[in-house]
């Protein structure tokens, strides 16, 4: 392999050699003279591989101050420039793969140490990654140069660095969050014959290992990756209160709301950790407020058994605390919050279901409680008589009778029997009269006992079609549950009921945790395994784009199929014919 040398002294080296030398002061000079000069090398292979390397070295140690102190970030900063303004020079061999290292080099060595994100920036490394950033070559540069300037972005003493292009680079992060998606499936993903992808794509994805089934999964981590490193530089204005105005655009909250990591990107919060920060200002409540699916995809997210489920429940009790728009969202929060207010502990956070009934009973004494509507104003009266009454009542009882708690347990066991056999017989209308009874009897105290409870009447409701009932009392008994949301039955129930409903991220998260927390021995139960795959087919992160293409396959069809009807019943008007085609065609691009 051919090597590019640089020479010290009498002793020539190259960048692997000068990482092989022993004498710390020669290896010192030899790593300067080779970062000094790399852009000036004319091997293309020796210079990828090269950068490769560097890229490789830098995660595997990213506080080792070797590289950087001897001018890494001045050395990447000459290589994105050299690819942006001279395309003959990255379009010849292996240079292709120099801006897109360069980018990902940056982010590697920025993102634990403030002190090299400083030298970076003092490199330079900015206005080439901004150039970048603008889609100056693909989506795969994108993705690292939205990773640096985040990690840029996340520090004190560079943010003002990153904020000098403040309303470019937001509105650039959320172009790249929106589009993202559809961008990669349009230009990679779609594209099924392996000859006619990017090349030096396809080498990146999968090292030029795998075929096409491997390179689509790739695909879609990297285009999740994207979406949520663009989100977390949003995050870090947001997190400052900057241009939140223009982060809370009405057609980017929506979009936002379903912005989800999913399986491939578990550990991002995505969408709901950009929306939690939004929350935390008076600006951005007030715009989160005013977007409906925004609220409800919030709410559907409380109520299920994804990892940001406690996100979701901040993001409401944020917007219920806010006098400004607790009355813009609590007539829908509440009626999936009631469900949650007997949880212990979620996450970090200990009491949550008493915070939760705190926030909602807010004003409930006072003049400001009467503005609710009738459905709320009852709902909010059946919570105070269960939550704060009963509990009075409960304590002031074992106070009183020791045996309190037995003898209940007792007459709530013969109520449970006779719901159970009555269930058994087809009387699902009679079960559930019984399971109403024994849950008011059951003292809040037994919460293992009105788990199983809740998770019966459930599946009752949900036999009845009654989704929205089964979906509340599968939440209730999951809330009771030690840990939360495990107990396998109310999981599978609620994820069947999700699944009617066509919410199916949160059918999927129901299911994967259904089956993680039953021993199976490694034999998944048919009927889970379906509910799994049907699931991950629908929220399969390119499944709208490939909706999307073919709606639009299928109109320029039809389109075109009339055009061409129109001409063969008219001869004589052929040419105006083919032009009234035209301008649908258009239309539709």
């Amino acid at each position: 392999m051919a090597r590019t040398h640089v020479v010290v002294g009498s002793r020539p080296c190259c960048f692997f050699c000068a990482m092989d030398e022993k004498d710390p002061c020669v290896r010192k000079a030899w790593l300067e003279l080779c970062l000094r000069d790399m852009h000036m090398t004319r091997d293309d292979t020796e210079l990828a591989l090269t950068l490769s390397f560097i890229w490789r070295y830098a995660m595997a140690d990213p506080e080792n101050p070797e590289l950087p102190t001897l001018g890494v970030f001045e050395c990447m900063t000459r290589l994105m420039k050299k690819g942006l303004e001279d395309v003959e020079w990255v379009m010849t061999g292996q240079n292709v793969f120099v801006p897109y290292y360069a980018a990902h080099i940056i982010g590697s060595y920025t993102m634990k140490n403030s002190e090299f994100a400083a030298k970076a920036v003092e490199s330079g490394v900015i206005a080439p990654l901004l150039e970048l950033m603008r889609g100056k070559m693909s989506w795969v540069e994108q993705r690292v140069v939205v990773r640096a300037l985040g990690h840029l972005a996340s520090y004190e003493t560079t943010f003002e660095a990153v904020a000098a292009y403040e309303n470019e680079v937001v509105r650039l992060a959320m172009e790249i969050a929106t589009t993202c998606v559809d961008v990669v499936y349009e230009e990679f993903v779609s594209v099924q014959v392996k000859e006619e992808r990017v090349r030096y794509h396809s080498d990146l994805l999968t090292r030029g290992l795998g075929g096409l089934e491997m390179e689509d999964r790739k695909a879609e981590e990297w285009a999740s990756q994207l979406q949520c490193w663009s989100l977390h530089l949003l995050n870090c204005f947001a997190y400052k209160q900057r241009c939140i105005s223009l982060i809370c655009n009405k057609t980017f909250l929506k979009e936002l709301s379903q912005m989800w990591g999913g399986l491939v990107n578990h550990t991002s919060p995505a969408g709901i950790g950009l929306i939690r920060i939004i929350c935390y200002s008076k600006q951005g409540r007030r715009h989160v407020s005013g977007s409906r699916e925004m609220i409800l995809s919030l709410c559907n997210l409380s109520r299920s058994s994804d990892d940001w489920q406690y996100m979701g429940i901040d993001c409401l009790l944020l917007l219920l605390k806010d006098q400004d728009t607790r009355y813009k969202v609590l007539e829908m929060s509440l009626f999936y919050l009631v469900d949650l207010v007997e949880l212990k502990a979620l996450n970090v956070r200990q009491n949550l279901g008493d915070r939760i009934t705190k926030v909602l009973l807010m004003h409930y004494h006072t003049k400001k409680g009467c503005i609710y509507s009738h459905k709320a104003q009852k709902a909010l009266k059946e919570l105070w008589r269960n939550k704060v009454e009963r509990r009075k009542r409960e304590r002031k009882c074992m106070s009183k009778n020791q045996e309190f708690l037995t003898e209940t347990s007792v007459v709530v066991n013969l109520i449970k029997q006779q719901a159970n056999q009555l269930l058994c017989v087809g009387d699902i209308e009679g079960a559930i009269k019984c399971y109403n009874e024994a849950i008011g009897l059951c003292p809040l105290k037994l919460r293992r006992k009105r788990m199983i409870l809740y998770s019966q009447r459930g599946e009752c409701y949900l036999l009845l079609g009654d989704l929205d009932a089964a979906i509340s009392n599968c939440t209730r008994a999951l809330c009771l549950s030690e840990p939360v949301n495990s107990h396998g039955k109310s999981l599978w129930t609620r994820s069947r009921a999700y699944d009617i409903k066509g919410l199916s991220r949160e059918s999927l998260m129901d299911c994967i945790m259904f089956v993680n927390g039953r021993c199976f021995r490694g034999n998944i139960p048919y009927h889970a395994a379906q509910m799994i795959s049907k699931q991950m087919e629908a929220t399969w992160l390119f499944e709208e784009a490939r909706k999307s293409k073919l709606r639009r396959m299928m109109h320029k069809e039809k389109y075109h199929l009339t055009g061409l009807s129109t001409i063969k019943e008219e001869p004589g008007k052929k040419k105006e014919g083919m032009m009234v085609q035209r301008k649908k065609l258009d239309l539709l691009d």
